[in-house]
């Protein structure tokens, strides 16, 4: 079995005890000395993993929806992929440069940073969102403040992955930190999540978090999962996954098969209620994880086995590309994984000034500084790292008391019916999934002003045209009394051209 770094020397109150340990144990406040040649290796192979997992799975994102790719199909490596992405699909790197985003507030405003300063550059950012994040960018820029902006009553897709794909800086600035990197991803989190999807992003921050003190996946995953309350869903997932890899250590496909029985039931996605479609971070961190256990610190394996389980099946394997490249370092990822980076190395990332290298340079500076802030020390090549204990985060709970029951498609277009659209419904709480005739419009500033009116109660919404602002769906709202409901639809200034299209109507009831 592999071990833990091997110096390890405990704090107390008398002066640092020269005692040495090899064991797979880590204790909190223990000093861990390594070298800064190691930190700036791990973080170089955290964020290559991550770029070589999003560029191998990218070609099969959401194509496999409640089904694995099977053996008899190949996944391909050829030279040039990332080069050809970077050139000709950018936006496939999300993964990356929704990190990238906090790391430049970092960079301008310090490890301090105010959340506002995050979910402004968040919001403001030029690139296109979905889902959580684009709930809370919408959210943001009409006003709300984080947390407020990823909290479930306000964000249908507050279970969302989102955060756990752009969590990963907050582990590797934070080397055997985990708590600290919790605190950070508190911060930010919030800002498109809650519950489930806020978990996600901390329980993948402390396994970056521990990649820099061991070599034993086993320890890191089951280590890091204790930064996740016990009584959540999220945990109790996780926990499953990892007892059914002890049970069947050699058949990835069996722990499959049970996640799939167990744990795919979406609650609130309007796009995952009732369908195969699942984007909820509980499942995708099982997939997750099953590259990280079932790859068994196999580079190779565990991308394939991450990209193979399905669903978001290209940010899967980026997360997992990332941590394990952390635990490798980039020196120990095989070359034929990594020449692919070798073309795009001094290549800023899509709507970013910040490449490959750069983020190599400006990752041992932050963590340098989240070190030292903690209680460590560099001298020269020499880093001690004092140790934190992964400890649960609060305990969160999204759409509790809220079941999907209902699926019924609406098809209601403004332009070809009129202006106003009436219906009813019995439940605790709706939401009414809408687009636009165009769909993927980005120059136009126009807003639809839409009156909401539910049992006599009128809200007006603003629902931008634009694709990059727009707001994911036409309306959510889980705080209704249990009964018989009366919507009525109307928009107060129709657009000869656009159009509002309202789609599906989830009811929910606490039945």
């Amino acid at each position: 079995m592999k071990k833990c770094l091997l110096y390890v020397a405990i704090i107390s109150s008398l002066p640092l005890v020269a005692q040495v340990k090899k064991q797979n144990v880590l204790v909190d406040k223990q000093i861990i000395s390594t070298s800064t040649a190691s930190i700036k290796d791990k973080i170089k192979g955290g964020w290559a993993g991550q770029t070589i997992g999003v560029t191998y799975g990218g070609p099969y994102e959401f194509h496999y929806l409640g089904t694995m790719i099977n053996d008899y199909q190949k996944i391909s490596w050829p030279d040039g992929q990332v080069k050809r992405y970077f050139d000709l699909e950018p936006g496939l790197y999300d993964d990356i440069y929704m990190d990238l985003s906090f790391v430049d507030v970092i960079e301008k405003y310090g490890v301090d940073a105010p959340v506002d300063s995050f979910a402004s550059a968040f919001a403001n950012a030029p690139y296109p969102l979905w889902h959580a994040n684009q709930t809370g960018r919408y959210n943001i820029l009409n006003g709300m403040k984080a947390p407020a902006s990823g909290y479930w009553k306000n964000n249908p897709h507050a279970d969302d992955i989102d955060f756990q794909i752009e969590s990963d800086f907050a582990g590797l600035m934070h080397p055997g930190m985990g708590n600290s990197a919790s605190v950070l991803c508190d911060k930010v989190g919030h800002i498109m999540n809650y519950g489930e999807g806020y978990y996600g992003g901390v329980y993948v921050a402390n396994m970056y978090s521990l990649a820099f003190v061991s070599d034993d996946i086993n320890f890191i995953v089951s280590e890091a999962l204790k930064s996740i309350p016990a009584k959540s869903k999220y945990r109790q997932c996780m926990e499953d996954v990892i007892k059914w890899y002890q049970q069947n250590p050699k058949d990835w496909k069996k722990s499959w098969f049970e996640i799939q029985r167990k744990w795919t039931e979406d609650i609130a996605c309007p796009d995952g209620v009732f369908m195969p479609f699942d984007i909820s971070a509980r499942v995708n961190s099982a997939y997750v994880l099953m590259g990280l256990l079932y790859g068994q610190g196999d580079f190779g394996k565990t991308v394939e086995i991450a990209t193979r389980c399905g669903q978001d099946a290209d940010c899967n394997p980026s997360t997992a590309g990332g941590i394990l490249g952390a635990m490798l370092g980039f020196n120990k990822i095989p070359d034929y994984w990594k020449n692919n980076l070798k073309e795009v190395a001094d290549r800023n990332f899509v709507y970013t000034n910040i490449s490959l290298n750069k983020m190599y340079e400006l990752g041992f500076k932050h963590a340098s500084q989240m070190l030292q802030r903690n209680g460590g020390s560099i001298n020269g090549d020499k880093i001690t790292i004092v140790y934190q204990q992964p400890k649960p985060v609060a305990f969160e709970e999204s759409f509790s008391g809220f079941h999907p029951v209902k699926r019924k498609w609406l098809g209601w277009n403004s332009d070809e019916v009129n202006d106003h659209y009436e219906f009813n419904f019995e439940g605790n709480g709706l939401t009414i999934q809408s687009g636009m005739s165009n769909e993927w419009a980005t120059t136009t500033s126009y807003v639809f002003k839409v009156e909401m009116d539910i049992d006599g109660k009128k809200e007006i919404l603003n629902l931008p045209y634009n694709f990059r602002i727009r707001r994911n769906e036409l309306y959510s709202n889980f705080g209704l009394a249990e009964g018989k409901h009366t919507v009525k639809i109307k928009i107060l200034n129709p657009d000869k051209i656009a159009s509002l299209q309202v789609k599906d109507l989830i009811v929910y009831s606490n039945k």
